[in-house]
């Protein structure tokens, strides 16, 4: 099978540029190995590994997300609101959740699949202190996006992943899954288009690559900011006109970051992203769902599949996308399993509620007050604001405590309970 990356694009036009730079992936693997050679034969080095070590299993993967949001205006701050459904958009697709799954066309279904995994926002951050794994940044950067990005440069958009640079310093990437959300707009005849949707970083860390070697293109997805959720408030405009947004674009996105490429292997039908089992096609589909689209002959089971149009790993409109193969699942199993193995593997990222302290918080939201009832004597209940600063301390030992929030700002809050032994966190909404 051949490897071979999306060629830079020359675009005239401000059509032609939406239409093709949805995703940034590719170019964005040639600009490592612009900075790095041999960076992009690493990738396919560590996707071949992730091929030989594939997981046919049942296990499930939990990987813990911290989310830093890059704003320079209001509308560029995503409320909560918008974050917690991207990450329920993950779990429901990463999980063969989501509703529209009965929109698989039934020559599919004998390859469709299942990831089993799971996305959660960090509870504990790098320093072990109790977070609502959302970090927000205010920028003088209006936009990370540049005509640059045009020519293969990816240097100002990795801006947004140092703190420096305006942007935010990512947490440990071998422990988090680090999403940035910012804006990469920018200025054609007055009208501002994203640059790309999004890009992420697949998996190196090979044994054979230097430490630091990808310094030039740190590890993560990056998403525009209209583009993240399916209850975002802000309209997406590619250039074309507004497009619907049903938070796809990090499904895509995270899927790069686990290993997967393109599903027409970002060429023509000699060309294949190296999983056996999705249907060849000779491009990207491009916001369409056209199901009558045959345009490359295989063999998949013994059939001439159509082109998935239902993958989420084309360009096909967000709305008729709602499938990973059964292939595409092996191969992040494998990468989950190898180069990403910190991920998902004792990592104390992960640390959820410990089911050891049985107890409960109602009610949830709240307006202010708040009772927390356990089933036994607990040393301390300590309540922190979104910036993991400690609100409320109360030390004393008790059972049931009610706890008043009310002169304190709307927003996600954390509170952490102990029995002297183990300790437990929950979320609670302020209103």
């Amino acid at each position: 099978m051949k490897y071979i990356l999306l060629p830079l694009l020359a675009f005239i036009s401000l059509p032609a540029f939406a239409q093709h730079q949805r995703c940034g992936t590719p170019q964005a693997i040639q600009y490592q190995d612009q900075l790095t050679p041999g960076y992009a034969q690493s990738v396919i080095e560590a996707f071949n590994a992730a091929k030989a070590s594939q997981n046919k299993s049942n296990h499930v993967y939990t990987i813990p997300v911290v989310v830093h949001v890059v704003y320079n205006s209001p509308a560029q701050n995503l409320p909560d609101s918008v974050i917690l459904n991207q990450i329920e958009v993950l779990n429901e697709d990463y999980n063969r959740d989501n509703a529209d799954t009965v929109n698989l066309r039934n020559q599919f279904l004998p390859i469709a699949g299942d990831p089993q995994i799971k996305f959660k926002l960090a509870q504990i951050d790098e320093n072990g202190m109790p977070t609502t794994g959302i970090t927000r940044t205010s920028t003088s950067t209006t936009s990370f996006g540049s005509l640059a990005v045009l020519g293969g440069d990816f240097s100002e958009l990795e801006m947004v992943k140092s703190t420096v640079d305006g942007g935010h310093d990512p947490w440990d990437q071998s422990r988090y899954l680090n999403i940035w959300i910012c804006n990469m707009a920018i200025d054609f005849f007055g009208q501002e288009v994203p640059a790309i949707l999004g890009y992420a970083t697949p998996p190196a860390g090979l044994p054979n690559w230097p430490t630091g070697s990808t310094n030039g293109l740190s590890d993560g997805v990056v998403l525009q900011f209209q583009a993240v959720g399916r209850n975002n408030p802000n309209p997406l405009n590619t250039g074309g006109g507004v497009i619907d947004v049903a938070g796809r674009t990090a499904t895509h996105e995270v899927g790069h970051y686990l290993g997967l490429r393109h599903i027409w292997g970002d060429g023509d039908c000699t060309q294949e992203d190296g999983v056996d089992d999705t249907p060849n096609a000779d491009s990207e589909s491009q916001q369409d769902c056209d199901t009558t689209k045959n345009t490359c002959t295989d063999n998949i089971l013994g059939m001439d599949l159509p082109d998935m149009i239902e993958n989420y790993m084309d360009y096909s409109a967000e709305t008729c996308q709602n499938s990973f193969t059964k292939g595409q699942v092996d191969l992040m199993h494998g990468v989950l399993d190898g180069p990403r193995f910190d991920l998902v593997n004792n990592n104390p990222a992960s640390i959820t509620e410990n089911e050891v302290i049985a107890w409960s918080i109602y009610p949830n939201p709240t307006d202010g007050l708040v009772r927390i009832e356990s089933e036994e004597l607990v040393k301390s209940i300590e309540v922190f604001n979104p910036q993991g600063e400690r609100i409320v301390i109360n030390t004393t030992n008790t059972q049931n405590e009610t706890i008043d929030l009310s002169s304190f700002a709307a927003g996600v809050y954390i509170v952490r309970i102990s029995n002297g032994t183990a300790f437990a966190h929950k979320r609670i909404v302020l209103h």
